[in-house]
């Protein structure tokens, strides 16, 4: 069943989680797609050391923005999870490359089924919305996992997901950024 808002009681509180790495260009429309398809939800943009305006162009769109230095996605994630307190979280990549119109159907699918998570796939021919060899390693990443486990999804990598406050308060974020430990 698609809705097209979500029906959402005052207890229900939604964020949406953008982790950011210069992405001045779009950002303005994801915080704006996301404000238009959740009305109610907080939405959150995190810089990761952008060298662009995105931090002050996602504040003037009216996103709550804060800085996490540590370099690389793994350290964003950590921080958004630990920091925001919500009863349902919506994370995307802020490239301008996933639908926020279907965010209302994802949050509604995860509360009337009680899961965990649910992944969205990015649906877009642009091919600049993809790093050189990423729809390959894609298909391929997903193509194993389906292997193993059965076909459960089409994007593995997928920057796009709703998350459970069961799932995010458990889980154990362990990246440590892009720089390696030496011994």
């Amino acid at each position: 069943m698609e809705r097209s808002r979500v029906e959402l009681t005052s207890d229900v509180k939604v964020a949406v989680l953008i982790p950011c790495y210069n992405e001045a260009k779009p950002i303005g429309a994801v915080v704006a797609d996301f404000r238009a398809a959740l009305p109610d939800a907080d939405i959150y943009v995190y810089d990761n050391n952008s060298t662009d305006n995105t931090a002050e162009i996602a504040r003037a769109a009216g996103a709550i923005v804060r800085i996490e230095t540590q370099q690389g996605k793994g350290n964003v994630v950590r921080r958004m999870f630990a920091d925001i307190d919500a009863d349902v979280y919506v994370m995307v990549d802020g490239d301008n490359t996933y639908e926020a119109k279907a965010a209302p159907a994802l949050v509604n699918k995860l509360l009337e089924e009680t899961l965990d998570m649910i992944s969205g796939c990015r649906v877009t021919e642009i091919q600049e919305a993809y790093r050189p060899g990423h729809r390959f390693g894609n298909w391929m990443l997903t193509s194993l996992v389906a292997g193993i486990f059965g076909k459960r999804t089409k994007d593995m990598l997928t920057g796009y997901r709703v998350f459970s406050r069961r799932f995010v308060k458990s889980f154990p974020a362990l990246s440590r950024g892009s720089r390696l430990r030496q011994s």
